[in-house]
């Protein structure tokens, strides 16, 4: 088909790509995100291309190394290669159709065609079912693909029932595809996901993390304002949020107070990640997860970041969350709330952030995301505001925040005499003591402060 972007595609292709399809005496597409990014204008910041062929794979994966490519994986059950040059990564497969165990992701079946219109009604959405060839330097659209980049819009490569019944995963990808394109899914789309939703339970915990926190951070991807929030919507709608997050899900029409928050606990927990700058997103997204237990057992919300970070703990768990994000966001979650309603005296606030350093940052995110979204106010959150100002005092004062910033070490107060094992609580208090104008950061001062308070008796 004729197209007045064929040059334009060509001309951002590698030279390595452009040399492979020249030595390849079959036509080699590349086809996908890739294809519908280009389409739509987006720049997809070097991720991986796919590309494919009607072509046996081990012809391909010959030709290849001729090209100077190093195979770093081969799967010959689905007739696909991985390569790479230069720090180029291409993912090539065979003209194909497969045949699936309803919701599961992997293909139980694998026929080889040289079809490509087959090949196209394998894939998931029409927007990713375009194919480029690369040395005739023209588009090859068998569905309809284009249309549907054009007009922004998701709709499926077969019926919907059959590609979502097909592959559970995709119940994810349309969520987050949707998300960082802004694409609309068809209703029949969304009917079809619904009604597919309990096939997530099929894909692998794994599988459901990666796609969830591409969500989490779908406005990254190609700036689409609000974009985290609209997949979380569309997985909300669709039902599957309450598939893999059944806990978060029950706090659908849990209504808080009216004269602080505008929404209600799921939407509020969705809104605060709309809100929420990106390192603290999973947090933001839990904070408040453990509210619906507490309103079902007590009837109010007392505790609730006490529950919610048990809560959350579990949910990282389940999902095989790295443990480095999940520790962070547990701790996060158990001390969102403190100091809420600013009475906590300075004193406190100061011992607070001392014991909470690492993370005082992230406190700070996760407090202001929480506050705009209780009615979408971009307003300085009051809490953020008397922590940054305690936090400036400190600064000026020259408070140590770490004990890498104490002027006293550990073989100071081993040669005065403290036992190896009271060293480090020993520094610990002299910090803190430090933060709270009980002492100051000179060596002499904290050595006479160390000997006469903290000492061990019979040393």
């Amino acid at each position: 088909m004729k197209f007045k972007g064929r040059l334009k595609l060509y001309s951002t292709l590698t030279q390595n790509l452009k040399a492979l399809a020249a030595a390849c005496p079959y036509p080699l597409y590349v086809v996908g995100g890739s294809v519908r990014d280009f389409l739509a204008g987006f720049h997809s910041g070097g991720a991986d291309t796919d590309i494919c062929a009607p072509a046996p794979a081990e012809d391909f994966k010959e030709r290849a190394v001729s090209c100077g490519f190093t195979v770093t994986a081969v799967y010959k059950n689905t007739g696909a290669v991985k390569i790479e040059k230069d720090g180029e990564s291409y993912e090539f497969t065979c003209f194909r159709s497969d045949e699936y165990v309803r919701g599961e992701h992997v293909p139980s079946g694998v026929r080889f065609t040289t079809d490509i219109t087959l090949d196209a009604r394998r894939r998931d959405f029409k927007c990713n079912a375009v194919y480029y060839h690369i040395a005739a330097r023209r588009f090859a659209d068998p569905l309809g693909g284009i249309g549907d980049i054009k007009s922004h819009r998701i709709s499926t490569v077969a019926a919907p029932a059959k590609v979502f019944g097909e592959d559970g995963l995709r119940l994810m990808r349309l969520a987050r595809i949707s998300a960082q394109t802004g694409f609309e899914p068809t209703p029949e789309c969304i009917s079809a996901a619904t009604e597919n939703k309990k096939l997530i339970n099929d894909v692998s915990a794994e599988r459901v993390w990666e796609e969830l926190k591409l969500i989490l951070h779908a406005d990254e991807k190609y700036g689409v304002c609000g974009a985290q929030y609209r997949g979380l919507k569309i997985l909300q709608n669709t039902g599957v949020l309450a598939e893999i997050l059944p806990e978060l899900a029950l706090g659908h029409n849990i209504a808080q107070r009216a004269d602080f928050h505008k929404y209600d606990v799921l939407e509020h927990s969705l809104r605060c990640v709309l809100y929420a700058e990106s390192s603290v997103r999973l947090a933001a997204l839990l904070h408040d997860v453990g509210k619906p237990r507490c309103y079902l057992e007590n009837g109010n919300f007392h505790g609730h970041e006490t529950v919610g970070a048990e809560i959350a703990g579990e949910i990282c768990a389940r999902l095989r969350v790295p443990k480095k994000t999940a520790a962070e966001t547990v701790r996060l979650i158990s001390l969102h709330m403190y100091d809420l309603r600013g009475d906590a005296k300075e004193n406190k606030v100061r011992k607070f952030i001392i014991e909470n350093y690492d993370i005082f940052d992230k406190i700070l995110l996760i407090k202001q995301a929480d506050y705009s979204a209780c009615c979408d106010s971009l307003a300085e959150a009051p809490s953020v505001t008397k922590f940054k100002s305690v936090y400036q005092k400190m600064t000026e004062e020259g408070v140590p925040f770490t004990l890498g910033g104490l002027d006293i070490k550990g073989n100071e107060l081993l040669a005065l005499g403290f036992p190896p094992a009271s060293v480090g609580e020993t520094l610990t208090r002299l910090l803190l003591d430090c933060a709270l104008g009980a002492a100051t950061n000179q060596n002499a001062a904290l050595k006479e402060r160390a000997l006469k308070v903290y000492l061990p008796r019979g040393n």
